[in-house]
């Protein structure tokens, strides 16, 4: 294909993923949507009752856009006034829970000159800037790593490098891409779903703290002499392009902008690779569609994303392969170091390998277990392996980092569970300082705290650094409503 045809293919992405957000919208029937019903203009979450364990397979098979949220036995589908009635033809009650604006490209507004949009959220330029202004203010404590290119680059069609920041009080050897280094690391990334906007912001602020508050806040300070932080802001270069576009009202684009196996999704789906669908894992497993216009399409083969390849790479280069045995049930040995979160939204959960399936657990299960339930009672979310507390989703990074390397890994979905108007893809800019970032980063200290022995950390264990109160272990409270 010609890199004509290519700019051709790119430039149109944008179109057809705003155009294309909505499953089952062709085959509605007439005068059967939910009342009240939604102008033609409008994307529509509906609540939808789930009976049966398989019934979120049964949504993602049928081709729906389910979204990572749950409450008790209710799961939640992001379609347009029509979906209604093919939600009812499977055998499902849906209602509507919230309506939006619905992005087109003729609606778009374009970030602001200032790299911002939707009221203050970052574009890539503006994250891969912000790391660079990091680096040359604090050039003793950051330095910037570019580790791949995205698939809209590699195609010659735009796109961006792939980039990731390492942050410690830099000391000879410190930062190399050398996965015997002597500190212990931790590794946060976000938007891997390029819609899920809040995460991004989430590791601006922890990218900001960490430099900041160092030689200010004692926590900080011994954080930065003992460990270093790696932090990829954004994942999915290309899909948050995409989402940007949109203005104040954001196209919401899940996956990349890999338009080579589904470039005519239409009204009936989305552009692109999941790619949290998509690595070498497990793949091909539960929650995942061959459907190229799925929002959970897994891709044409496992690991077959620019975006995935780059990141596994640097993950290869940062942390041994300690897990020898090749088993669900084969365990990490209990020196192994380091921790990897990857952030997503909005279901108010903190997850663990395997996400793949809730059936089979894994050698360091109770260790994991206990320290994702200890971040939920920080944060007030959930914790379990998904299929027990939201669905089953296979070829996810947290389970390749951990299958592959034996690296402790988690899937954090931040969320608003305390009913403080902050839900969705993408609440109010505001809501960032106001309610996310004072819940999450307690969260992520603890967790950044533990990564030089990870596996050696105790159920029972309290060292109230995170500002928490409660046992270590304790299940996170039931805020549902």
């Amino acid at each position: 294909m010609s890199r004509t045809r290519l700019a051709a293919l790119a430039a149109g992405a944008t179109a057809l993923a705003a155009a294309a957000m909505f499953p089952q919208a062709s085959s509605a029937v007439a005068g059967t949507t939910a009342a009240p019903s939604p102008s033609p203009d409008t994307a529509v979450v509906y609540r939808v009752p789930a009976h049966h364990k398989q019934d979120a397979q049964k949504l993602i098979r049928a081709g729906y856009d389910l979204l990572e949220r749950r409450q008790g036995d209710d799961l939640f589908v992001l379609g347009d006034r029509n979906s209604a009635a093919g939600l009812r033809r499977l055998g499902f009650a849906p209602t509507v829970e919230s309506t939006m604006p619905r992005s087109r490209p003729s609606a778009h507004t374009r970030p602001d000159a200032d790299g911002t949009y939707d009221g203050g959220y970052h574009t890539v330029d503006a994250h891969y800037a912000h790391l660079d202004q990091v680096a040359a203010a604090h050039p003793d404590m950051a330095t910037v790593v570019t580790y791949g290119q995205s698939w809209l680059k590699q195609a010659g069609a735009g796109g961006h490098d792939l980039k990731a920041i390492c942050i410690t009080r830099i000391k000879p050897g410190d930062c190399q891409l050398n996965p015997n280094a002597a500190k212990p690391r931790f590794f946060l990334m976000s938007q891997i779903h390029a819609r899920e906007i809040t995460t991004g912001e989430v590791s601006w602020r922890w990218i900001d703290t960490l430099t900041n508050d160092y030689g200010k806040d004692p926590d900080i300070t011994r954080l930065m002499d003992s460990t270093e932080m790696w932090v990829v802001p954004i994942a999915n270069p290309d899909g948050v392009d995409i989402v940007a576009q949109g203005g104040d009202n954001p196209v919401l684009q899940r996956k990349n902008a890999d338009n080579a196996n589904g470039v005519s999704c239409g009204w009936t789906g989305q552009t692109g690779v999941d790619l949290n669908r998509n690595a070498g894992t497990h793949w091909g497993g539960l929650g995942t569609s061959t459907q190229p216009c799925s929002e959970v399409y897994l891709g044409p083969a496992a690991d077959s994303e620019a975006e995935n390849t780059g990141l596994e790479s640097l993950f290869r280069q940062l942390y041994p392969a300690v897990r020898t045995g090749t088993g669900d049930s084969d365990p990490a040995p209990a020196d192994a170091k380091g921790m990897m979160i990857s952030l997503h939204s909005d279901a108010s959960m903190v997850l663990f390998p395997w996400e793949a399936d809730h059936t089979i657990h894994s050698g360091n299960d109770a260790t994991l277990r206990a320290l994702a339930a200890r971040m939920g009672s920080i944060t007030g979310y959930q914790s379990g392996q998904a299929g027990e507390i939201l669905y089953d989703a296979s070829g996810g990074t947290d389970d390749w980092t951990y299958d592959k390397l034996g690296l402790a890994s988690f899937t954090i979905e931040i969320g608003d569970v305390d009913g403080r108007g902050c839900s969705g893809f993408t609440p109010s800019f505001s809501c960032q300082d106001s309610y996310f970032w004072p819940k999450i980063k307690p969260a992520l200290l603890y967790a950044a705290q533990h990564a030089a022995a990870p596996y050696q950390a105790s159920s029972d264990e309290s060292d109230g650094s995170d500002g928490s109160t409660g046992p270590a272990g304790a299940a996170a409270p039931d805020r549902r409503h």
